[in-house]
């Protein structure tokens, strides 16, 4: 039960993280462009890889791996708002926009991935 508890809550966490940083960003830069949804992806697809990068060394027990992946991530990025949007700029004719935020979100944020995670490598290294 604790299990569900605790990706309950980290869901949570993560929609109301999405709901504020996507906000944020919407209010900075207006247009066609889907920047809030690619921001919060992208990020997430780099605190993914840095945390990964920290976890492989710690001792984290699974259900806060779970917590924070599956949980506070999971509901933090959101693949569904990416397609829809992706799926409305074709629809209404934004080919270049669709094109480039697909690109972008899939390309920029594996490379953000892995930059994360070696950049976690990197303070480790530091570190020890």
């Amino acid at each position: 039960m604790t299990k569900y508890i605790l990706l309950a809550a980290g869901g949570a966490i993560g929609t109301l993280l999405r709901y504020s940083l996507s906000g944020l960003t919407y209010n900075f830069i207006n247009g066609i462009f889907p920047w809030g949804t690619l921001v919060v992806n992208l990020s997430g697809s780099f605190a993914i890889g840095l945390l990964w990068g920290f976890f492989e060394i710690e001792n984290i027990t699974p259900d806060m791996r779970n917590f924070i992946f599956v949980g506070i991530l999971g509901g933090f990025t959101t693949f569904s708002s990416f397609t829809l949007e992706s799926f409305n700029l074709f629809r209404d004719g934004e080919i270049k926009y669709a094109i480039s935020n697909i690109v972008a979100s899939n390309i920029v944020g594996l490379a953000l991935v892995f930059a994360g995670f070696y950049i976690s490598r990197y303070i480790i290294n530091l570190i020890r």
